[in-house]
C-alpha cells in the first residue's frame, strides 16, 4: 500500500530523544522460537547439526524512516563433545541510514545429559556493538535540525550468559545476552537550549519456554511463552501457540501483551530448508493509523544433516 511520505519513523526516535532517556532494547523478533540463539547463547548446538538461518523483519510498514532488522546466525555441535558454537550477526536500522547498529556475537555452549532424555545446557556470548548516527538526518517537530557530532562506527563490547533445558517435548531457558549496560553518547553537558538525550545499553533479561504435546498422528501443537524484562521499558510478554501438520506445515498466532497480535505459519521444504514468515498487528494507538501495515518478518533455515547424521530426536524447537 502506498502513503504519503510523512517521517513517523524519525518522529517516534524523537520522541525517545526528547523524554532525556534512550533504553536501548535487544532486536525483537515474533519468530524468536525459529531464532532462539539470538536471544539464549545456550541454544548454541542443540539441534544437533550445522543450523544456518536468517531473518529479515520491517516493523510498522507504511511510516517512513520505520525500524528494520536483519539477523544472520549459524551454530553447531563439534563432533564427539559436549560443546556447541556459534555466530550471530545482528543489523539495526532506523530511519535510511539515520541510525545504524550492528551486533556481532560469538557463542560456546555446555551441555549436560540430566537424563536420558534431557539437557541441560550453559551458554556463554562476547559480542561488540558499532553504533552509527547522522545527526543531520534528525529534525524535531518545529524543522529546526538537530546539532550534534555524528557518531561513525562506535564500538562497545558486551557479554552475556544463558541457561537452557530440553528434551524431546519440553525446553525452559533463562538467558542475559548482554550483561554490561554503557553510555553509547550522552550530550547532558551541553546548551541548555538544546536538545538532550542519553543512549544507553540495558540489559535484557529473558525467560523461555514450551511444550510440545501429541494431538494425533500426524499433528503437534506446541504452547510457547517468551518474557523479556528491561529496565525503562514495559514488560514484555509473548504468547504463541503453534500447530505442526505432517512434520512439514505450521502455523498459528501469537500475542504480544498490550502490544501486538500476530499470525505465524512455516513450511518445511525438504529435510534440510524450512522457510517461515508473520505478519504482526499493533492493538496500540500506533496500530490504528492508516501510516501503518503493521510488521513483517521472513525466515529461512538450512541444515547440513549429511555432516552430522540424522537428528537424535527431531524437535519442533
Amino acid at each position: 500500500m502506498t502513503h504519503d511520505k510523512i517521517p513517523w519513523g524519525l518522529l517516534f526516535f524523537m520522541l525517545l530523544l526528547f523524554t532525556g532517556l534512550w533504553a536501548q532494547q535487544d532486536a525483537q523478533y515474533t519468530q524468536y522460537m525459529y531464532n532462539t540463539m539470538s536471544v539464549n547463547p545456550a541454544y548454541a548446538g542443540s539441534r544437533g547439526q550445522l543450523s544456518m538461518s536468517a531473518l529479515y523483519r520491517a516493523q510498522w510498514v507504511g511510516l517512513d524512516g520505520a525500524p528494520t532488522t536483519t539477523t544472520l546466525n549459524l551454530h553447531s555441535p563439534i563432533r564427539e563433545s559436549r560443546v556447541g558454537y556459534g555466530l550471530s550477526i545482528v543489523h539495526d536500522e532506523i530511519g535510511e541510514g539515520v541510525v545504524q547498529e550492528t551486533y556481532i556475537d560469538g557463542v560456546i555452549s555446555y551441555s549436560i545429559e540430566t537424563s536420558r532424555t534431557a539437557k541441560m545446557s550453559f551458554g556463554l556470548t562476547v559480542s561488540g556493538n558499532l553504533l552509527n548516527l547522522d545527526f543531520t538526518g534528525l529534525n524535531n517537530f518545529d524543522q529546526e535540525p538537530i546539532a550534534g557530532d555524528n557518531i561513525e562506527n562506535k564500538f562497545s563490547p558486551n557479554f552475556g550468559l544463558g541457561f537452557y533445558y530440553h528434551t524431546d517435548k519440553f525446553y525452559a531457558g533463562l538467558s542475559a545476552p548482554k550483561l554490561l549496560e554503557s553510555d553509547h553518547f550522552d550530550n547532558a553537558n551541553r546548551d541548555a537550549n538544546q536538545v538532550q538525550f542519553l543512549s544507553t545499553e540495558r540489559m535484557n533479561l529473558y525467560f523461555i519456554t514450551g511444550v510440545v504435546m501429541d494431538l494425533s498422528g500426524d499433528m503437534l501443537f506446541k504452547p510457547a511463552l517468551l518474557t523479556k524484562v528491561v529496565r525503562g521499558a514495559p514488560l514484555q510478554i509473548d504468547l504463541s501457540a503453534t500447530f505442526l501438520y505432517n512434520k512439514k506445515f505450521s502455523f498459528g498466532a501469537a500475542y504480544r501483551w498490550d502490544a501486538a497480535i500476530s499470525a505465524i505459519a512455516g513450511f518445511q521444504i525438504s529435510d534440510q530448508l524450512m522457510l517461515g514468515i508473520a505478519y504482526d498487528k499493533e492493538t496500540t494507538d500506533l496500530g490504528s493509523t492508516r501510516f501503518n501495515d503493521g510488521s513483517f518478518e521472513i525466515f529461512i533455515r538450512y541444515e547440513l544433516l549429511k555432516n552430522f547424521g540424522n537428528l537424535v530426536s527431531p524437535r519442533f524447537f
